[in-house]
């Protein structure tokens, strides 16, 4: 025989702790009203049997024949005429002795009565519960005092009467006639209640058991801080209502920041706007924030349930290190870049002093291949010159190379001035030349272009970019112009924070190049910014080289 244990809904524990509740109130109410009755009984009641007992105690017969021989006789008829008219439970008239001469209840007689105050026996009244027999009941003793000229004020007896306390189901039905109405009335609405309630909880909880909520909890707590994305859940007032640990620690928020906003927390600018989103938006994808130090990319989606928007989940991953191993895999490209472009120079090159040769012009292949080497070296040694500083001046001549390819003229400027620098100081000044120069060809390359293919535009206008490197004892300052259209005013302030390159900022592809350049700056105690002068646009970097500030700095990378 196999026992089947049925689990208990939520449902079902809600309505049975319901009817607890239920059940305890009604007796804590029953309870009330029992003692409500008792009190009301001992009150009233009192007072009549306290006054039955004064009038029987005052009755001349009584008064006489207490003191007499065999008095028992003569009181027998009046102590039944009291029980019987009254409606009390005993009627008990004792000597002075205490012995019990006349009693409703004939096995008493010729006991001695029980007393509920020993001031009874000097004459003194008395009224409470007292066992009398096998029962007990609510007594007044009140004495019985003589009244002839022999015995006038001296105690001669007792008279008790007295009347059974009701059951506590008496004194239920007794304080109310509607009591058993209201309670059942309370229980049927308690119950129906307590079903309404289960049902609305269980469809909050869209069907859900208690088992398995928790069930839900656990696998959610296992997943967000188990997992090596940040993220974040905003409610529509842009309210915290989760973030792991992984997401609190790449945005900098303190531990309490569940609950707060964002304007409590202080997050403005792009990072705001990338964690609200705006207008109709559902989702941003691959959003890219420099936040402290970290290049973050996000992706955010609203979260809506029957039409109603619930708020928004954002998740993070941290790009700094790609970030600079995109700076490595660029160098390797830039080297690869600049020996295609050679090649791609010299093949025309080759082709020129093979045409000459065809067509047997001997001496003009000699001056062509002079009128090379002399600029070649010619253009080596301004370069050298002025950039000392062996890798950066390689790079410059590589992007030379990409830039003509451009039909772009790379020039450096006549104010160039730079020493040799610190391997880790010369990388990191080749990584923020590379960025700037790469952005400023695509923008005069693309502004060349467009030129040339509008008709009202000027087509021979020459496409330049211009380098000039400044150095002093703590710092190297580098401007880079172009030829093309400018930063739209708008994205001034929000270029290298969005991470777009200059050609993503007229509403191309977006890079990281920028980004990155105000990283490694912002590393070295620098900065970068651009503005827009009448040829197109100026852009500036500073960074610490050569002092403590800035090996503190680079080994803070």
């Amino acid at each position: 025989m196999v026992v089947i244990f049925r689990r208990h809904t939520l449902a079902g524990e809600l309505l049975a702790l319901q009817l607890a509740i239920i059940v305890v109130v009604l007796v804590a109410v029953g309870a009330v009203s029992v003692a409500q009755s008792k009190a009301t009984f001992d009150r009233v009641e009192g007072r009549r049997v306290t006054a039955l007992a004064e009038q029987m105690a005052s009755t001349p017969l009584v008064r006489i024949q207490i003191d007499r021989p065999a008095p028992g006789e003569m009181l027998a008829p009046l102590v039944q005429t009291t029980l019987t008219q009254s409606g009390v439970t005993s009627v008990t008239v004792a000597n002075l002795d205490g012995k019990i001469i006349s009693s409703s209840n004939p096995r008493l007689v010729g006991t001695r009565l029980p007393y509920g105050d020993p001031g009874v026996a000097h004459a003194r009244g008395w009224s409470g519960e007292l066992g009398v027999g096998s029962t007990r009941e609510l007594v007044a003793q009140v004495p019985v005092l003589g009244a002839g000229p022999d015995n006038l004020g001296h105690h001669l007896g007792t008279v008790m009467i007295g009347r059974a306390s009701p059951t506590v189901w008496e004194r239920l039905v007794g304080a109310s006639s509607y009591l058993l109405t209201y309670l059942g009335i309370a229980s049927a609405l308690g119950l129906i209640g307590s079903w309404l309630l289960a049902r609305r909880i269980k469809h909050q909880t869209l069907g859900l058991e208690p088992r398995e909520i928790a069930g839900l909890a656990e696998h959610r707590e296992a997943m967000l801080y188990g997992i090596a994305e940040g993220v974040i859940a905003l409610d529509p007032q842009l309210r915290l209502t989760l973030v792991n640990e992984v997401g609190r620690r790449l945005l900098d928020l303190p531990d309490h920041c569940v609950g707060m906003s964002l304007a409590d927390l202080r997050i403005e600018g792009r990072l705001h706007d990338v964690l609200a989103g705006t207008g109709d938006e559902t989702e941003a994808r691959d959003e890219v924030v420099v936040r402290r130090g970290r290049v973050l990319v996000m992706n955010r989606m609203n979260v809506t349930k029957d039409g109603r928007r619930l708020g928004s989940v954002t998740t993070l991953r941290d790009r700094t290190e790609l970030a600079q191993l995109e700076r490595e895999l660029g160098s390797f490209r830039s080297s690869t870049e600049l020996l295609r472009a050679q090649a791609h120079e010299f093949s025309n090159q080759l082709h020129i002093i093979s045409g000459l040769i065809q067509i047997e012009e001997h001496d003009e292949v000699v001056r062509y291949v002079r009128a090379l080497r002399r600029h070649r070296e010619s253009l080596d040694l301004t370069l050298t010159s002025q950039v000392r500083d062996t890798a950066v001046a390689a790079l410059l001549m590589a992007k030379s190379s990409l830039a003509a390819e451009r039909k772009v003229h790379l020039r450096v400027s006549q104010r160039t001035a730079l020493e040799r620098l610190e391997p880790a100081d010369s990388a990191d000044v080749a990584t923020v030349v590379g960025n700037l120069v790469d952005n400023a060809v695509d923008a005069a390359g693309a502004a060349d272009t467009g030129a040339a293919v509008d008709a009202g535009g000027d087509a021979d206008k020459e496409a330049w970019v211009e380098v000039e490197l400044r150095q002093d004892a703590s710092s190297v300052e580098i401007v880079v112009r172009d030829s093309g259209p400018g930063i739209a005013p708008e994205l001034a302030h929000e270029v290298f924070t969005r991470g777009f390159t200059t050609k993503a900022a007229q509403g191309g592809e977006r890079g990281m190049g920028l980004a990155l350049t105000r990283l490694v700056c912002e590393r070295r105690g620098g900065e970068v910014a651009v503005a827009n002068t009448p040829e197109g646009a100026m852009f500036t970097a500073s960074l610490s080289v050569g002092h403590p500030a800035a090996k503190m700095a680079e080994g803070r990378r």
